[in-house]
């Protein structure tokens, strides 16, 4: 929408006097008065904040820290908070009083943003719980199934850079915890933008909300221990380093290693508690080059034979091992999940009596085909879904999900989320069945391309400042499909932009190739980011034959992608 400065510095004034945050208000206020000035940034500044406003969609709410509709602020959340009580009283049974429990992290403002919801949301007239103080996103999706709420809001930005927060809610009862999907986004954001444009911050009702008791934690902790196979002695543990990336994470890790009985590892000190300026590391998400380089070099000073990182809310998790020349390699997102996935099939098969066992393996479209071999080898199904743990906890029947994304669902009677804590607990059950067996995450991945081909992934991401270069790539790559990448030919590209078989409909290429390779391209949908996923396979010949396959296939396309994208 465009409008004049008038107009936006009449805006911007309304937002000040609804504002209940000294220092948004004096921040837009200083641009209010630079704009009446004739300054040209500050008039382009209020354009930015609000000809625009911060979507609320199936991934809540997440953005930067400041002043405006298009921020998070106290002003955004209120509305939204207020938004989603008004959808939960629209769409009660009778009779019924809709309830929501409310977690937060260590973010800047996390505390306050969750105490707002929690007072507005009561005021409404829907029951508020608030968790007992910060902790990790997967204790609100268990909350919600544990205390059979409605809903839960999290209060998090998760590994976005440190001047992001966010806002995620889950549905519980027919959506058992869950992330929100269509159409119950588009229903909060339409109440939302109803008491935006109604109803002025201050005015809404506030009132007492409770404060979920001890026992919640204690049930989560004792939960996600259990996902673990004690150790048989300390001397059967891998040494293992962990960093809680500056997040939430370490105080509810440590409560479940010591429940499930292992030693505590040798911590990353400078990261291990909650900070939200985030000084160690540009971008707080174990992905990114350098995050985890802190924890390399604790690795090395400690001798140890694993690496378990959190991001800052402790849904996702990493994996370091040594890399054989006395330095340390991350784990891929796709080498975790088809670990923790064949762990989760051989349980399932234990479990089963004589029929074999059911249920289903399932992963996002972009993650590695590889799941699906290790579902048709164990009589599993298999379900590929669109990117997001919201589509990936709905897949039927299911016993684990990851996304190549550092997400893993382990424990689905518990968690429908991603799950950082109880994934790295499986995973490091995983190392010590190993190390008793005198062998190591490195053999397990060899024994894993022997059984089920090597699959080797990929991935490219072109951060942009400017949006609308995602849309000219997505375009061009629409108006002028490739014929080859890379030196290898296009078979097909399916362009799901309309949907696709059972898939709905998302802004995804996917780019089949003749050798059986896949890249698939789509925007980020938490980040200024176009990303490229390349996966390819080999199930001939040796181990070392197979890799050198497989991984030079992803390095060709990698480079005829860099140079389509890049033109």
């Amino acid at each position: 929408m465009s409008r004049t400065d008038a107009e936006r510095i009449a805006l911007a004034e309304a937002w000040i006097d609804q504002d209940p945050d000294q220092e948004t208000r004096a921040e837009l206020a200083a641009i209010v008065d630079a704009a009446r000035g004739g300054d040209d940034a500050a008039s382009a500044d209020l354009a930015d904040r609000f000809d625009h406003r911060l979507e609320f969609g199936t991934a809540g709410l997440r953005g930067v820290i400041a002043a405006g509709p298009n921020r998070m602020n106290r002003v955004l959340v209120s509305q939204a908070a207020a938004g989603l009580a008004a959808y939960l009283l629209e769409h009660a049974a009778p009779g019924e009083q809709p309830s929501v429990v409310i977690g937060y992290d260590g973010r800047k403002n996390s505390e306050v943003f969750a105490h707002d919801s929690a007072e507005i949301i009561a005021g409404a007239g829907v029951r508020a719980v608030l968790l007992p103080r910060l902790l990790p996103t997967p204790l609100v999706a268990f909350a919600v199934r544990h205390l059979g709420t409605s809903a839960g809001v999290m209060v998090t930005a998760s590994h976005n850079p440190p001047h992001d927060n966010g806002y995620k809610v889950y549905l519980g009862s027919d959506d058992h915890g869950s992330q929100i999907v269509p159409p119950a986004d588009a229903g909060i954001a339409a109440h939302i933008l109803r008491i935006a444009e109604s109803v002025r911050v201050p005015d809404l009702p506030r009132g007492s909300y409770e404060t979920a008791p001890e026992s919640v934690v204690e049930e989560y902790v004792a939960r996600a221990a259990a996902v673990a196979v004690p150790p048989s002695s300390a001397d059967a543990e891998p040494l293992t380093v962990y960093t809680a990336m500056h997040g939430v994470g370490w105080e509810t890790m440590s409560r479940v290693l010591t429940t499930a009985g292992y030693r505590e590892p040798v911590l990353v000190e400078a990261q291990i508690a909650p900070d939200a300026r985030f000084p160690t590391v540009s971008f707080p998400n174990p992905e990114e080059p350098g995050a985890l380089d802190l924890s390399f070099a604790r690795a090395i000073e400690a001798g140890a034979e694993l690496i378990i990182a959190n991001d800052p809310d402790a849904d996702r998790l990493a994996i370091g091992i040594p890399d054989g020349s006395g330095g340390y390699r991350r784990l891929l997102g796709n080498e975790v999940g088809l670990l923790l996935g064949w762990e989760a099939a051989e349980r399932a098969a234990a479990r089963a009596g004589e029929g074999g066992p059911d249920g289903s393996l399932a992963c996002s479209i972009v993650s590695s085909p590889g799941l699906a071999a290790i579902a048709e080898a164990y009589g599993l199904e298999f379900h590929a879904t669109l990117t997001g743990f919201k589509w990936i906890s709905r897949a039927p029947g299911l016993v684990f999900g990851f996304e190549e994304a550092l997400g893993y669902l382990f424990n689905p009677d518990d968690v429908r989320d991603k799950d950082g804590i109880s994934a790295a607990m499986a995973f490091l059950s995983i190392a010590t069945r190993l190390k008793a067996q005198g062998r190591t995450i490195a053999d397990h991945l060899d024994d894993f391309v022997e059984r089920f081909g090597c699959h080797a992934s990929g991935q490219i991401s072109v951060r942009v400042e400017d949006l609308s270069r995602i849309g000219a790539i997505m375009a061009k790559l629409r108006a002028e499909p490739p014929s080859e990448i890379g030196g290898i030919r296009v078979e097909r590209i399916e362009d799901l932009i309309d949907g696709f078989g059972d898939l709905p409909p998302s802004d995804v290429l996917r780019i089949l190739l003749a050798d059986g390779s896949r890249v698939m391209v789509r925007p980020s949908g938490t980040e200024p980011k176009l990303k490229i996923y390349i996966d390819s396979v080999s199930e001939q010949g040796s181990v070392a034959e197979r890799r050198d396959a497989a991984t030079s296939a992803v390095a060709a396309l990698d480079a005829g992608m860099r140079e389509l994208v890049d033109d």
